[in-house]
């Protein structure tokens, strides 16, 4: 399979599943309620999910979608897939029903439950983000400008870094992980892809998630990051893994921009 021969359609579907978010979201006219597993699900949500599963298997009728809409799908036949789409309509529904306008929409492609090709689309602001394995990553632009991206990269003595953290996060908990190593500047944002992708644009050091997010917040954002020079890693400092367990649901996580840094006297992981 050519990846890049798919990339421009999953980019044009990313960016119809934008529009359909940003029309619900200017005009102010949608309704919500709160999932099963507690957090809220909005009209904009269900209708990006039905444009992109919809224009995915059109697009690729063998591949399978998995949806965070659409996501009771049993491990006994997601286990057999070589190759899914891993889609969150709308990610940072928080976000959306607040208004902050932080809010994307992610697609992932993966083979042997890895992250093959993601694209990250920011509606508000009209930005791309891409990756490609083993071919870089990518920001453009509204007036369609390509910038390659890349971590920051620092001394080993830096004294000082930024760590994107979520709007809706206890800032203490973050606070209690991190040691007296360093002084720190956090940094308030809203969807966890747009954080992962403000990490593999230099943008800050690190973002660090404790909290439960889905498989499909990572997928996409893994590929970005790890193509701008970054790791995706668990509170172990273990890769994340995908498709291999009932529950769809991640672990804590941290997104590392430059990985040569000692994170472990940073940060206070797990064991």
């Amino acid at each position: 399979m050519e990846l890049s021969k798919l990339l421009q359609p999953v980019i044009e579907i990313a960016r119809e599943s934008g529009q359909v978010i940003l029309n619900i979201y200017q005009c102010s006219d949608f309704k919500q309620r709160i999932k099963s597993d507690n957090t809220p699900v909005t009209s904009a949500d269900l209708a990006a999910h039905k444009l992109v599963t919809e224009k995915l298997t059109v697009l690729t009728p063998d591949i399978p979608v998995l949806s965070e809409e659409d996501a009771s799908i049993p491990l006994k036949e997601r286990e057999r897939w070589p190759r899914y789409w891993l889609v969150d309509p709308l990610d940072g529904t928080q976000e959306f029903i607040a208004g902050s306008g932080d809010f994307a929409t992610i697609i992932a492609l993966m083979e042997k439950n890895q992250p093959v090709m993601g694209v990250v689309y920011r509606p508000v602001l009209k930005i791309f983000y891409y990756a490609i394995r083993g071919h870089g990553a990518w920001k453009v632009m509204p007036d369609g400008k390509r910038i390659r991206l890349s971590v920051l990269k620092h001394c080993n003595d830096v004294r000082s870094l930024s760590i994107a953290i979520s709007r809706w996060q206890d800032v203490s908990i973050i606070t209690g992980r991190l040691t007296s190593s360093r002084s720190y500047d956090l940094v308030l944002l809203g969807s966890a892809s747009l954080k992962s992708c403000l990490v593999a644009e230099g943008g800050v050091d690190c973002y660090l998630r404790l909290g439960p997010t889905g498989e499909w917040d990572t997928a996409a954002t893994q590929c970005i990051v790890e193509e701008s020079g970054g790791r995706i890693l668990d509170m172990t400092l273990s890769p994340l893994s995908y498709n291999e367990r009932d529950s769809l649901v991640n672990p804590n996580f941290i997104v590392l921009g430059d990985t040569g840094l000692p994170w472990r006297e940073i940060v206070r992981f797990d064991g």
